[in-house]
């Protein structure tokens, strides 16, 4: 296996631990993280190494990652395991699926690339690459298989963890929250390049909005030391001492629960929001080349998952100029007047909450172990 990325190893955890209650004897090596550590498998290099930010981080660390991955093709050469499985990183795990399915070596990717947002004439390489794909949203699997890729639909794995219905009553204990004042969580980013690009607009944001709602409270989760030393700094840069906000060191799904609204950067986090039932305002900033790039590759009109998935604008998206603290505000405080459309929102959410809940390791681990037990499926893959 090779996951990228904490939440990959998040994700490979839970697919061990679903494939031994079938086969516990079956043993797992790769590169991976903490959580599939804990369950058994064998790190031989840690899953940080594949986390790079952007092409120039990419092109710098090439000839390192190149030769990580040849490596690990001779150990897997050498060692023929039952199956490989990569866990989304799919610029890693592309290349080397190819060779491992060439090798007579079932090849599975868990995570379907965005092919419907951008790149989408990576099909043909995934086709060639992949022995079966494993996809979090229903409407992917057509398109592999108007591409003749075999696919399993196995549904998001946070629609297993978050309960349909929040409590946000506890959610405002737990963090000790006045029940009378309004509550706007700030998300800027998991990343320092995303915090460090939106910080000063979600700041200007929030003395937008508490001079027109002094009744506000704001909760800013932050993943890490860094991320909270540059938010930290921004306040200072912004001279926003007097802002009733409150850092949080994680606690991002407590303080989205919490919150009567959300301003969230474009992302993963956006996805929780909305297994939360929570209105939110999308937004996000790059450098200008690089979101003209992206805007001309791109197949969609939204870049929310929310959206995406909705099929519709659900919540609003301000990206790049669009997202001015005035739209920001205006766009947050809409959600605080409109309780008929917060309620329609959560019955929107609601159901692509069931949609997407599936009891995803185990339908993973269902599609992945035929290639594990099945002796005659393996044997016609050995090379002559």
């Amino acid at each position: 296996m090779v996951a990228g990325e904490a939440s990959g190893d998040l994700l490979a955890s839970h697919l061990i631990r679903a494939i031994k209650r079938h086969v516990p004897h079956a043993e797992f090596f790769g590169i991976g993280g903490p959580k599939m550590q804990a369950e058994g498998f064998d790190v031989r290099w840690p899953c940080e190494l594949l986390a790079v930010h952007g092409y120039v981080d990419a092109l710098k660390r090439y000839r390192e990652l190149s030769g990580i991955r040849r490596t690990l093709l001779s150990q897997i050469r050498r060692e023929r395991p039952a199956a490989f499985i990569g866990v989304d990183a799919p610029d890693f795990n592309l290349w080397l699926e190819g060779k491992i399915k060439h090798a007579g070596i079932p090849a599975i990717h868990f995570v379907s690339p965005s092919i419907w947002a951008w790149r989408g004439g990576r099909i043909e390489r995934i086709a060639q690459s992949v022995t079966r794909m494993l996809c979090l949203f229903p409407f992917e699997p057509q398109i592999y298989e108007r591409a003749g890729v075999p696919v399993s639909y196995v549904g998001h794995p946070l629609a297993d963890v978050f309960p349909l219905q929040p409590d946000r009553a506890a959610a405002r204990e737990l963090l000790g929250l006045n029940s009378k004042r309004k509550v706007i969580a700030l998300l800027p980013g998991s990343r320092q390049s995303e915090v460090n690009n939106l910080a000063d607009t979600f700041i200007a944001t929030a003395k937008l909005l508490l001079s027109r709602r002094p009744d506000i409270t704001f909760l800013v989760p932050l993943a890490t030391r860094e991320t909270r030393a540059l938010f930290e700094e921004a306040m200072r840069r912004n001279e926003a001492g007097e802002l009733p906000i409150r850092m949080l060191f994680g606690h991002a799904v407590d303080a989205m629960t919490a919150a009567d609204a959300v301003l969230v950067a474009s992302g993963t986090a956006s996805l929780e929001a909305a297994l939360l039932k929570r209105p939110m305002v999308i937004t996000y900033r790059i450098g200008k080349w690089q979101y003209r790039l992206m805007k001309r590759l791109a197949y969609l009109p939204w870049v929310g998952l929310p959206n995406i998935l909705c099929n519709e604008a659900m919540v609003p998206e301000l990206l790049q100029e669009d997202a001015s603290p005035d739209k920001l505000a205006d766009a947050l405080e809409a959600w605080l007047a409109d309780a008929a459309a917060v309620e329609r929102l959560v019955e929107r959410f609601t159901e692509l909450h069931l949609a997407l809940r599936q009891n995803t390791a185990e339908k993973a681990a269902a599609a992945i172990l035929p290639y594990l037990t099945d002796t005659e499926w393996k044997a016609s893959q050995q090379p002559a």
